[in-house]
């Protein structure tokens, strides 16, 4: 089986697929997607930190000088929320709007979380445990980090619900070709989240609070250094990617440790927070939830014998990089005392995640709270399905009871 991310079989497990990518070369064009593939760890790691690399190429070129066609103008709510985030904007933009929001995710405000982040988990599984089980993918892994990031954000718990449905939609974007209804779904969900941001920022200036809104609007007004789509832009990015991640590295780990039972038994039996930690950036490694990032290549570069012209696009495999043999031992084992780790998860360079430290304290609440003292063992009560989509690697459900 190759690399095929329309194929349900290699969408279950890409890993035997990538191993054969890794041995054909250090880049391999897939005339599929019409992308380099980019599968080994030394070279991810390092095109991430590249600038002759860029998330979009509309800071240096028009689309008719990159060589590309320009969206469809309907799609244009989706591209304008999109390329105005910090997760598609280039220096000296992205460093300015970045500056500002980093703020909010200093180690000192994320200890100050870590005891709100606890009881959230531990209410969360209360309600599990109460109904004997149940969907651990909508009662825990959805709620925690929603609520958390929303927390942080401002918006009001009565709208909590709201967010979820808007950011999967529009995340539906970032698979490969994405069919029109995607699109469609993607872009009305643009408008909507970008209209209610409008109005909850709009209440913020006349009613400020502690949250992030209320500190970005107080950033804009003192310096003028941040427009309101970047401010739109920003909010939906955090919204987005702080949940995401965390989401399906929460069903994605437990069902690794499902399929890993001596490893879930010792963890179970040694579980202090330097354990914990530990298997939580194991669990990341081994089946990661971005499995790719693409990059446009703005410059000429060359990977090994490989020249890749500008105006091409790279796949950067984080799936694949992360069970390189060359970096990491035995990669295929779930290892959860592995201490020489360095997965590229949270990727690198100028796009490293900015709320890496709180995702790994919202998964350390989380698998905390369901092995912790008193709590029964959970086991499945069926196989999970994958969800439909490669890139953003997750679960339709985990039926699970104690």
């Amino acid at each position: 089986m190759g690399f095929d991310p329309w194929d349900a079989a290699f969408v279950a497990d890409p890993y035997p697929a990538y191993k054969e990518l890794r041995e054909q070369g250090r880049a391999v064009w897939c005339e599929a997607t019409g992308q380099w593939l980019v599968p080994h760890y030394a070279d991810v790691s390092a095109l991430l930190r590249d600038r002759r690399l860029g998330r979009t190429y509309l800071h240096r070129f028009s689309h008719e000088e990159f060589g590309r066609e320009a969206p469809p103008p309907e799609h244009e709510p989706f591209h304008v929320l999109n390329g105005n985030g910090l997760l598609d904007l280039e220096d000296p933009a992205h460093a300015r709007v970045r500056r500002l929001v980093a703020k909010a995710f200093t180690p000192r405000t994320v200890e100050q979380l870590v005891p709100a982040v606890q009881r959230m988990a531990g209410e969360l599984v209360g309600r599990l445990r109460a109904d004997g089980g149940g969907d651990l993918l909508t009662v825990v892994a959805e709620p925690l980090p929603v609520a958390v990031i929303a927390e942080l954000l401002g918006v009001p718990e009565a709208d909590r619900t709201l967010l979820r449905p808007w950011s999967a939609d529009i995340c539906g974007m970032f698979e490969l070709r994405p069919d029109e209804e995607t699109a469609r779904r993607a872009v009305r969900a643009s408008i909507e989240f970008s209209a209610y941001l409008r109005g909850l920022i709009a209440e913020r200036r006349s009613r400020p609070g502690e949250d992030l809104i209320s500190g970005l609007i107080a950033a804009h007004d003192e310096e003028g250094r941040l427009s309101e789509q970047e401010m739109i832009s920003t909010c939906v990015l955090l919204l987005n990617a702080g949940h995401e991640a965390t989401v399906n590295t929460t069903v994605n780990g437990w069902w690794a440790l499902f399929r890993n039972p001596d490893q879930l038994a010792a963890l179970r039996a040694n579980r202090d927070p330097e354990k914990l930690s530990t298997a939580v950036d194991e669990l990341m490694r081994y089946d990661t939830p971005l499995q790719m990032f693409e990059r446009w290549v703005l410059d000429d570069i060359r990977i090994g014998d490989t020249v890749i012209p500008r105006g091409a696009e790279v796949a950067l495999l984080f799936g694949s990089a992360n069970r390189d043999p060359a970096r990491f031992d035995d990669p295929d084992a779930l290892d959860l005392v592995r201490a020489d780790n360095p997965h590229l998860t949270f990727g690198a360079g100028i796009h490293y995640c900015l709320g890496a430290p709180l995702a790994r304290r919202e998964l350390e609440a989380s698998f905390g709270a369901l092995l912790a003292d008193g709590v029964p063992p959970l086991r499945l009560v069926e196989e999970p399905q994958r969800r439909d989509g490669y890139v953003i690697r997750g679960l339709e459900r985990m039926l699970v009871e104690f």
